[in-house]
């Protein structure tokens, strides 16, 4: 038996249809895929790397429904929100070169890695709004390194809000030069990148972004040609269509407007929605990315257990990595739980078995790829991570899904696999250097801090 991997001795949490939970058993794993998986001891023929993970907890890889590429290089700059927007956008629009969108891929995949993550959507910029598509190299060098560190990955790519002229600059070994970014180019390079990666690699996975705008941007004729270009490119190609900030009514309006929604729209945040929000979720089947710590769930509340209740799928992302929160799932859950029981005043509001449906299983729906991932079943790639579970704030040893969800977090991911690669063993990296990636990113944010001429923050 070549090229397989054993894990032994793991209580399991397989998260399948019939939400099984296995209290000791093995999970055989060939060529990428799980091809068995029950209670007891394997019996079969020799399997050259087995894990023995005893103590553990085996569960699906986490699924981060919403994040940024970037903002793991500007987290904790300003010291409130308008002013972390502020300094964000003149990075990503006059300070930053491929080899920052490399060096900040490699930290943002490696704190994922060791936080249980496997497989999240992240938008290609963001803060003010900037993205980074008026040219293909950025993504392109974010690509490789994210296909180097072995996560699974939805990128998000698409145009920047309208209303300004964006002007980005872009260096060279001895100078740089200024541009003006129209939506339209940014679209074609957008484009570009779908096709260039479809099929490429089965981890990773670009799509488009557009922002969101309300019922009186819509009335613009040129917003409204931007959105129908998008919209309309997204829908050729059956890809997702990903959108950052829905609230009050905005659902509504570009349905009406646009015909935007269908099951390929995925909607972060989503708050203080409208009746017409939710009947359009409802009706079209678009899904939400619910995100309770961040700072939109601060300005308003996402409904995420009476969507639930409505038939929507709604999945859980950190919005990370900045200004003020990290990529560990472990932690949005209790804040979920938390937010939710807060409001209703009631515990018993999202139970913890919900909890990990929203990081597993419902995550794998919200990106269209719960045949292939998002729970543990045979069939169905490889995407494991296992928890140590022998520690005070886990213990007593029962009720192995209320301790994930109420007590564990990002820490406690002992081992994580993708596709059948072992990416981390022990909390150590496997085949990567942590060093080496943190003084990269060091390096890429001393750079990209004097360009902006921000030296002084670092």
């Amino acid at each position: 038996m070549t090229n397989a991997l054993l894990i032994e001795n793991a209580a399991i949490i397989t998260m399948d249809p019939d939400r099984r939970l296995l209290e000791r058993g093995h999970i055989l794993v060939e060529d990428g895929r799980i091809v068995g998986i029950g209670e007891g001891d394997f019996v079969g023929r020799g399997v050259p790397q087995r894990i023995d993970a005893i103590g553990m907890v085996a569960m699906p890889g986490l699924i981060d429904t919403h994040a940024h590429a970037g903002h793991t290089l500007t987290k904790g700059l300003g010291d409130e929100v308008e002013d972390w927007m502020e300094v964000t956008g003149r990075i990503y629009a006059t300070a930053t070169d491929p080899e920052f969108w490399a060096a900040e891929a490699a930290l943002s995949a490696a704190e994922r890695i060791r936080c249980g993550t496997t497989t999240a959507a992240l938008l290609f910029g963001g803060g003010p709004d900037i993205m980074r598509s008026e040219a293909p190299d950025a993504a392109e060098a974010h690509l490789a390194v994210v296909a180097a560190m072995g996560v699974r990955e939805v990128l998000a790519i698409g145009p920047n809000r309208t209303g300004r002229d964006h002007v980005y600059r872009q260096y060279t070994a001895t100078s740089h030069k200024d541009t003006v970014v129209s939506p339209d180019q940014q679209i074609d390079v957008a484009t570009a990148l779908v096709d260039a990666w479809a099929g490429r690699d089965d981890r990773l996975r670009v799509v488009f972004s557009l922002p969101v705008f309300d019922d009186q941007e819509l009335g613009d004729e040129a917003i409204y040609k931007i959105a129908c270009k998008v919209r309309d490119r997204a829908r050729e190609r059956g890809v997702l269509l990903v959108q950052d900030g829905h609230r009050n009514g905005s659902i509504a309006a570009n349905d009406a407007r646009l015909g935007l929604f269908d099951d390929h729209s995925l909607l972060a945040h989503c708050i203080d929605l409208t009746e017409d929000d939710r009947a359009v979720l409802t009706r079209t089947g678009a899904k939400v990315a619910h995100n309770p710590s961040a700072l939109m769930s601060v300005y308003g509340r996402c409904p995420a257990p009476e969507l639930i209740e409505d038939g929507v799928t709604v999945s859980l992302g950190t919005d990370a990595a900045a200004p003020d929160r990290s990529f560990d799932m472990f932690r949005n859950m209790f804040q979920a739980h938390r937010y939710h029981a807060r409001h209703f005043a009631d515990d018993a509001v999202l139970p913890p078995e919900r909890l990990l449906e929203m990081a597993t299983i419902g995550g794998a729906r919200a990106l269209m790829m719960a045949d292939e991932i998002g729970s543990l079943e045979i069939g169905k790639r490889a995407d494991i991570i296992l928890l140590n579970m022998r520690q005070p704030h886990l213990w007593p040893p029962h009720d192995p899904v209320q301790r994930v969800a109420r007590y564990a977090n990002g820490a406690d991911v002992d081992t994580t696999i993708v596709g059948g690669r072992v990416l981390m063993r022990g909390r150590r990296l496997v085949g990567q250097h942590e060093g080496a990636i943190l003084d990269r990113a060091s390096a890429a944010f001393h750079l990209a801090m004097a360009r902006a001429g921000l030296s002084g923050r670092a």
